[in-house]
């Protein structure tokens, strides 16, 4: 049966530079605890503690299991593929020695740096994609990053298709998938993000199955999309407006996706990732509400 976690991006401590000021990490692993999750992911590098003895009082203090951590590369560029691999496996390697081999090293595009992508999340289209052979080079970088993850740590890697990133859309989603070796690099579906960049999650989910390694939970509100597309906002100002709105309030069909998930035979962890921004109420109040609604999923 699907697990249930959550991850500090739900408190305002995301991978971008936004305004607002973050609760800090053990703010955060307490209203975790306190809002019925049972695991967490670590955030950015820095935001828990780094030294391994440290965090692993930290989590397992709190009866939490820490499930995974996200790693943005710049793939499409191959000068950025080493120093990449270097954070990769670092934070894979902070993640083994808390919890052995079951996180996963979560990878992802530069997501929200090229100005193009992000001007146009939600509504990007080919001409905006990458070449042939920047594909090649996009998927031999995730490729490099998974094998030195693999080797060095044991952990296995799943990369997360995102918004304002090279892998937005399903085509691009799919793209990467065809190119890279499945027993290999996993794929982190968001239900959410898949919905913004065009997509249906049910129909996502059931096209990539036993590739799906770690599940996010996040939402859609495609009233906020349609607003973004007319009014021409960029990606952080439909964050800001809500287009990932809280569990149940969307677009996204859970109750279908949490069946197929069980026809699968999942047996992971599905994580609550809301990008509550500071000033929009109380991420803890969130949480408790996005719970409350899995649980009305029988979850």
């Amino acid at each position: 049966m699907i697990k249930i976690a959550n991850a500090p991006c739900s408190w305002g401590a995301l991978e971008f530079d936004l305004e607002g000021e973050a609760p800090d990490y053990i703010q955060v692993l307490n209203e975790i605890v306190d809002t019925g999750y049972s695991g967490t992911e670590l955030g950015d590098w820095g935001f828990m503690p780094t030294n391994p003895e440290k965090l692993s009082r930290e989590i397992h203090d709190r009866a939490l299991v820490l499930l995974g951590a996200f790693v943005p590369v710049a793939l499409k560029d191959p000068a950025a593929h080493k120093a990449g691999t270097r954070v990769a496996v670092q934070t894979a390697r902070l993640m083994a020695a808390v919890e052995g081999s079951l996180p996963f090293l979560i990878l992802a595009d530069q997501n929200g740096s090229v100005p193009e992508r992000t001007k146009n999340a939600g509504r990007i289209i080919p001409e905006m994609g990458l070449t042939e052979t920047e594909w090649q080079v996009f998927a031999e970088g995730a490729t490099k990053v998974a094998e030195a993850v693999k080797r060095e740590t044991g952990l296995r890697t799943a990369f997360h298709h995102h918004c304002a990133g090279y892998v937005e859309t399903p085509a691009e989603t799919a793209k990467l998938m065809a190119l890279t070796d499945p027993a290999l690099l996993g794929l982190v579906f968001d239900c959410g993000h898949y919905a913004f960049g065009g997509g249906d999650a049910l129909e996502g989910l059931r096209t990539y199955g036993k590739r799906v390694w770690h599940f996010h939970f996040k939402d859609y509100h495609a009233d906020v999309g349609r607003q973004a597309a007319k009014n021409g906002w960029d990606y952080f100002e439909s964050l800001r407006a809500g287009v990932f709105c809280e569990l149940g309030k969307g677009a996204v069909d859970f109750p279908a996706l949490m069946k197929e998930l069980a026809n699968l035979g999942y047996d992971g962890w599905g994580v609550v990732e809301q990008d509550v921004l500071p000033g929009m109420g109380k991420p803890k109040d969130s949480a408790r509400r996005n719970r409350e609604f899995i649980r009305s999923l029988g979850y």
